[in-house]
């Protein structure tokens, strides 16, 4: 084969030609990108207005926007859970299948619980207790001293873990426990664990804990709005003893210590088979993250009745558990017949959830919605209010409570059902991050939950369609801007 020399001073001839042409092809591979993006985006997601934001950002915003929806909106969780989670073998016997005769439920919530059975495929368990822990001031030294009487396993699971006053008790306890030869391991959301520098993680690991981090990521710590965070806040000990609900591990919640960011919050203790499910959702989340999995001869003891509280565990999140929270919300509202009460502390709902609110509020259902007055994150509160308009005029009734920001999540209906948990009432939470909840059947337990609302909405502020209305053009504007960003918040 003969060599093909190019001269030298033919060079200058070829570079100008190849820059001739670089816009031309520059135009192309643009196209092609947005091409193979936008429909990437068309066959993965299944909400349509989801869809077109995606394809309109991908070629409205020429090849940022293709590097956007791969970096944020592209889901690569769902094959890899579901390859890991086949293998799994949990650390109690397969359930049997619910039975009406085994369901302790009121008439009218019979079929709801069925509804519930079916979307979840775990059955509702008799016989919990479960313990109202208020702020950090009761929760953390509940939390601690399980810790300290842990004898086999202690599984933590939360998305902030502060470098804190209050992580440091934590971290305290762990290493504690782990010195007496239990087995010690912890899970923290990789973008949580840098809400404090230095990283709790580097504390924990020096001292000898095994952890590991939900989904590493390079971006940076400091954007709030990352997609498929784990969400959840579990603590199971021995098997046995459970704790979850809102809170996150920060000194904020320290009320007594008069920390320099006070909010309030509400986490839950539980004893009985419901435990169960903590245990299962962690050890699953354990395997994602570490590709270990437990064996069952770590957890020997059965578990027993220990109350009068039917309850399930709900895990929801964008892999095979996608959306299942949202439905069982949508059921709730749907078997409401007297009243509905929401404590949370971002409302963003989407139009087909703010339908489901409506609905119940023109059947005659009782709606209160508890919401902070003050937001941490600004750019939440102002969609919020301009969603507002929309529930008010049908009939609900809307709570502001007063500072210190309030983290709650709470939803009881007909004073008997209670949604517990880590969930927040928008998008992110429904679609985007990995939550962990609980139903409970018990009118003891809803009248206690009742009186914590009822607390809330006697020091709040009711505000009124006319006081929504009434928000001047500039605060409107910038308020239905914020709406748009609704699905991303």
């Amino acid at each position: 084969m003969r060599e093909v020399h190019i001269p030298f001073q033919a060079l200058p001839q070829i570079v100008d030609i190849f820059f001739g042409f670089w816009p031309h092809i520059a135009a192309f591979l643009t196209i092609l990108l947005a091409i193979f993006a936008s429909g990437h985006a068309i066959l993965h997601k299944r909400d349509t207005r989801s869809a077109v934001g995606w394809v309109g950002v991908i070629w409205l915003v020429p090849v940022l926007g293709a590097f956007i929806y791969v970096l944020l909106g592209i889901n690569r969780i769902r094959r890899r859970a579901r390859n890991l989670r086949s293998d799994h073998v949990t650390s109690y016997p397969k359930e049997v299948p619910e039975r009406p005769e085994d369901i302790d439920v009121p008439p009218q919530f019979s079929r709801f619980s069925h509804l519930v059975h079916t979307i979840i495929q775990k059955p509702l368990l008799k016989g919990n207790a479960l313990q109202l822990l208020v702020n950090g001031d009761e929760a953390y030294p509940a939390m601690i001293s399980a810790i300290d009487r842990a004898e086999h396993s202690v599984h933590m699971m939360t998305y902030i873990f502060d470098s804190d006053r209050a992580g440091k008790m934590f971290v305290e306890a762990l290493v504690r426990a782990a010195r007496r030869g239990v087995k010690v391991r912890v899970i923290i959301d990789d973008v949580g664990a840098r809400y404090s520098f230095p990283p709790v993680t580097r504390l924990l690991r020096s001292s000898g804990i095994e952890v590991a981090r939900f989904l590493p990521t390079m971006i940076p710590w400091r954007t709030p709005y990352m997609n498929l965070r784990n969400h959840r806040k579990i603590l199971v000990i021995d098997g046995q003893k459970g704790f979850t609900g809102g809170m996150n591990i920060r000194e904020g919640l320290m009320l007594k210590e008069n920390p320099r960011h006070p909010f309030h919050d509400l986490h839950f203790c539980v004893d009985g088979p419901v435990v169960a499910h903590l245990q299962e959702v962690f050890l699953a989340d354990w395997a994602f993250c570490s590709g270990e999995h437990p064996e069952t001869e770590e957890f020997p003891r059965p578990l027993e009745t220990n109350g009068t509280t039917s309850a399930r565990g709900i895990p929801d999140g964008p892999d095979e558990d996608f959306e299942k929270l949202q439905w069982i919300v949508h059921g709730a509202l749907i078997a409401a017949q007297s009243s509905v009460r929401i404590v949370t502390p971002y409302f963003l709902p989407d139009s087909a959830l703010i339908k489901s609110i409506n609905l119940a509020a023109l059947r005659g259902v009782n709606m209160d919605i508890v919401l902070p007055m003050e937001n941490n994150l600004p750019l939440v509160k102002w969609a919020s209010m301009d969603l507002l308009q929309q529930v008010l005029e049908h009939g609900s009734r809307v709570w502001l409570s007063p500072p210190p920001f309030d983290h709650s999540k709470l939803m009881v209906v007909d004073d008997v059902w209670i949604l517990l948990g880590s969930a927040n009432w928008d998008t992110r939470s429904f679609r985007l991050n990995f939550e962990f909840n609980i139903e409970c059947y018990d009118r003891n337990f809803a009248a206690k939950m009742n009186q914590i609302i009822s607390a809330k909405i006697n020091r709040s502020h009711n505000i009124t369609l006319e006081e929504v209305n009434s928000r001047t053009l500039p605060v409107k504007l910038r308020d239905g801007i914020a709406r748009l960003f609704s699905p991303y918040l």
